[in-house]
């Protein structure tokens, strides 16, 4: 299975869970400003995609043959590294990095989960040192372990949940505003979600 690791300018991680990924994947992209962290901790990326703004012209020399410049300011450099990830047929995608250091930019960032599912049937996440960022929609049965903390996040005001194996049930609850669907627990290996319509970001905390 071709695993690949998309690196963001967020919190570099922590966790070691984490740092065996990017070991053992099939190869690093990195956000242009994740580029120089990644490779002080001793990692090498495969490609370094972005509008080259936050790389020195030194590293950008060194490392020149991976550098994918992509000047578009119409699209962030995650999206920008997301549609390179792409070209290399990938079975699953990882993104780390998302989040940290700056809170407008982890919304943003956990809010393209949406953006990206409709570009591929890949499966995408974001790691981060704390849980599992995952987007879905339609009925889904979300693996996890009883007493696992979870949160999910309705992308439409008018979606409607029910939902099985939560210690707080949704019955046709509609999550208009981003708390209401936050600190819920699962009772059971796994928790079904039937949702009405719309795409739904659900958080699993390790």
């Amino acid at each position: 299975m071709k695993t690949f690791v998309i690196l963001a300018d967020g919190e570099f991680p922590k966790r070691q869970q984490l740092l065996e990924i990017l070991v053992s994947s099939s190869g690093i992209i990195c956000c242009d400003g994740a580029a120089a962290a990644l490779v002080e901790k001793g990692y090498t990326p495969i490609a370094i995609v972005g509008d080259m703004d936050s790389l020195d012209k030194n590293f950008q020399e060194k490392y020149r043959g991976i550098i994918y410049h992509n000047p578009d300011q119409e699209t962030n450099d995650l999206t920008k590294a997301f549609i390179y990830t792409l070209s290399l047929s990938p079975d699953q995608i990882f993104i780390l990095g998302a989040t940290g250091l700056r809170e407008d930019h982890t919304i943003g960032n956990v809010s393209l989960l949406a953006l990206y599912s409709d570009m591929t049937d890949v499966p995408v996440r974001i790691l981060t040192d704390y849980g599992i960022f995952t987007c879905i929609e339609g009925d889904t049965v979300i693996k996890t372990s009883i007493g696992t903390q979870i949160s999910i996040f309705a992308l439409d005001k008018e979606t409607k949940i029910v939902s099985e194996g939560l210690k707080y049930p949704l019955k046709d609850v509609i999550l208009d505003s981003w708390w209401k669907g936050t600190l819920n627990e699962a009772t059971l290996d796994s928790v079904k979600l039937n949702i009405d319509k719309g795409k739904v970001i659900v958080f699993q905390a390790y």
